[in-house]
């Protein structure tokens, strides 16, 4: 089998590595940025201090900080606009998931004439845009090394994957010192988010010699430090494990492909707004549960990673333990069920579910899962995970 194996061309790790952001825009010869960013980085100053970093280098910016959880085609669009009145050549992308997409679609946009919905699906960006540089304050999406962007289409309330080796970001700038205010819900929430991109990128009919190691690398970290980061927020070394482990996940995924938890996440979050990462907690230990038959071996594998299951342990019961650690472990995290997180009760739910299932299965992310469901079954999958 063939692979295709893309990250950005430069990628720079460590505390202070955010501090770079500077010098990386003057390499890239920029001499007007555009940062997109959400207000909450701008009311807590971490979008100034990133502005100053690059203004030192003698290079304007403007600040976009429009960009809402589980950004729009309206956010990028926004953002489009303000890019090309004030001239910018150089993009950076700064905060969660959210941000860092929108900053990666505008400048596709800059390159590519809307509508958006023409990019949708797999290698569907004929041209690259302006420059990008991400920078990530979450240790859970690995946005700024992957080829994906999701972006919530206003008209039809899907969620639109846009997955194209144009996408890729010029440089990443993977900080674990930004991660250390995050809130503790915040913190189990992106952190689960990791640990379903390391597993669903192991486990996809796509994984290959590449994303193999670095996915069980960050599965082995996640089991490591995430609870820590969760109970002991200020340490340092579980922020920074954390941190490389979502990195890691970001580029095993990217090159092999989510699977079916995030095919039936992005519906959830297109029709009542749950945080991306929240949405995949709640449906790993359903899925991972259904999908084990399709590749035992693998996921066997992955519970002898996370240490749930002993190397003396036949795949079957390693496969049990796995199942049960997962809930165990979204229980420590205090993640809640479905049904609390998307507020409407199960009748207006299941008025939607079957919307769900096929915006689902359209995504193509279920197709690279070890078993492809029938909507039928996703549909069940839902209602196990309320």
């Amino acid at each position: 089998m063939v692979s295709l194996f893309n990250v950005p061309t430069v990628i720079i790790v460590g505390g202070g590595a955010s501090n770079e952001v500077g010098a990386q825009a003057k390499r890239l010869k920029s001499k007007h940025v555009l940062l997109v960013t959400d207000t909450f980085m701008v009311s807590c100053g971490l979008a100034g201090k990133i502005s100053d970093a690059i203004k030192k280098e003698g290079i304007k910016v403007t600040v976009f900080d429009g960009v809402q959880p589980d950004p729009t085609d309206k956010n990028v669009l926004q953002g489009l606009d303000v890019c090309k009145k004030n001239g910018c050549d150089l993009i950076v992308g700064l905060g969660g998931g959210s941000p860092m997409d929108c900053a990666k679609i505008i400048s596709v946009l800059t390159a590519n004439e809307p509508p958006l919905s023409n990019y949708a699906g797999l290698n569907k960006v004929p041209n690259k845009g302006v420059p990008t540089i991400m920078i990530s304050t979450t240790a859970g999406t690995g946005a700024e090394v992957t080829k994906a962007a999701v972006i919530s289409d206003t008209e039809r309330d899907v969620k639109m994957l846009i997955m194209d080796v144009n996408n890729t970001a010029d440089v990443a700038l993977v900080d674990y010192e930004l991660t250390m205010s995050c809130p503790g819900s915040l913190t189990a929430n992106v952190g689960v988010d990791t640990l379903v991109h390391a597993v669903e990128g192991y486990v996809s009919k796509k994984a290959n010699a590449m994303t193999d190691p670095l996915a069980l690398s960050a599965i082995k970290l996640v089991s490591k430090y995430l609870l820590k980061a969760f109970k002991e927020p200020s340490n340092a070394e579980a922020r920074e494990g954390m941190m490389m482990a979502s990195l890691q996940a970001g580029m095993a995924f990217a090159n092999s492909s989510v699977c079916l938890v995030h095919g039936m996440s992005r519906p959830i979050g297109a029709l009542y707004h749950v945080p991306h990462g929240l949405s995949n907690a709640v449906l790993f230990p359903a899925v991972t549960e259904f999908s084990i038959p399709g590749a035992t071996a693998r996921y066997a594998t992955v519970a002898r990673t996370m240490g749930y299951a002993k190397e003396s342990d036949v795949d079957a019961d390693a496969c049990k333990k796995l199942v049960d650690g997962l809930k165990k472990l979204n229980v420590d995290l205090k993640i809640p069920r479905l049904g609390d997180v998307v507020k409407v009760d199960r009748a207006a739910f299941d008025t939607k579910v079957e919307k769900m299932a096929n915006d689902g299965l359209a995504s193509g992310s279920p197709n690279n899962n070890p078993i492809v469901p029938t909507a039928q079954q996703i549909i069940e999958l839902y209602h196990k995970a309320w």
